[in-house]
């Protein structure tokens, strides 16, 4: 008897540890998704770096954070674009926002060259926050029917455009003791084990992932806060869905919940339903893999059909 009550009376401890554990998550979980305060995004500094600014995510942040009192310095590489988005801002915001511009197709410049143009374009100029936002992607496919052309744009854009602006921007937050950068990156990488059929994008975002939390390591102590996004489907033209249901948001409302997400984890899914989505994903990862698998296939298979 002695024993059978010390393993009922062992259970019901571990039982409520267990039970404690998941309530104090789930409480953590409702306060940064819903009351936390967001940071004040100007003790960054005052101007804020947006590559992909012309589209997308990327347009909804430049608004949603010159909304938050910052100037803007726009990366694209459509001069037209560009000059559309500047207009908006400045009938919206009025002179008490600055916006500048950049002219660069990430897809083509070298590494340096990406580097020297942001040096160039930022020097004297406070910046704050980078938004590593650009980013290419592809309906999906098998790895060998994506084209050298695709496969070489998308290393380009997804990877070497991020870490290069990053050495841009990096050497004057060093300098001044404080920034953040953020780097958008993707469910599909991080709470996902695996996603065919859209491989090479998947991987090109699981290594901003790896390259965001080991880089805010290595500044956490120099006033640096580097964070990796991961969200699942926006209703976005690179993503040709639409924002009708729960879980697929607009650019809009997600660029607010990403930015009061900024400052804080180095890894996180700023919109409440993706980050719901992502613990279904992650405790049914065999399941989730084969869902979007079938998916994936369906879309090529409808794609393919239409042409």
């Amino acid at each position: 008897m002695v024993l059978a009550d010390f393993l009922i009376a062992t259970g019901a401890v571990l039982g409520f540890i267990s039970l404690f554990k998941n309530v104090l998550t789930f409480a953590r979980w409702l306060y940064a998704a819903f009351l936390r305060k967001p940071k004040d995004l100007r003790d960054y500094g005052s101007w804020a770096i947006v590559t992909g600014a012309t589209d997308g995510i990327g347009k909804a942040l430049v608004f949603e954070l010159a909304s938050k009192g910052l100037n803007l310095m726009l990366v694209g590489r459509n001069p037209s674009k560009l000059e559309a988005t500047s207009r908006e801002l400045r009938d919206r915001f009025g002179a008490t926002t600055e916006v500048k511009t950049v002219v660069a197709d990430l897809a083509k410049l070298s590494g340096e060259e990406i580097a020297a143009a942001i040096a160039g374009a930022t020097e004297g100029i406070d910046v704050g926050l980078l938004v590593n936002n650009a980013g290419m992607a592809y309906l999906p496919k098998y790895f060998h029917e994506v084209d050298r052309e695709l496969t070489e744009s998308i290393l380009r854009v997804n990877v070497n455009a991020a870490v290069w602006v990053t050495k841009g921007v990096i050497d004057g937050m060093l300098k001044r003791k404080r920034g953040a950068i953020l780097n958008m990156g993707s469910g599909s990488a991080m709470d996902i084990s695996s996603f065919p059929l859209l491989t090479l994008y998947a991987s090109t975002k699981a290594f901003l992932a790896t390259f965001s939390k080991s880089i805010s390591l290595e500044y956490e102590g120099q006033g640096i806060d580097i964070q990796c996004q991961a969200p699942f489907f926006i209703a976005t033209k690179m993503t040709k869905m639409k924002s009708r249901y729960l879980f697929v948001p607009s650019a809009e409302i997600f660029s607010r919940a990403s930015v009061r997400w900024i400052g804080y984890d180095r890894v996180c899914n700023p919109y409440w339903s993706h980050s719901v989505q992502a613990f279904m994903a992650r405790r049914l990862d065999t399941i989730t893999v084969w869902v979007l698998e079938c998916y994936a296939k369906w879309w090529r298979a409808q794609e393919r059909s239409r042409r």
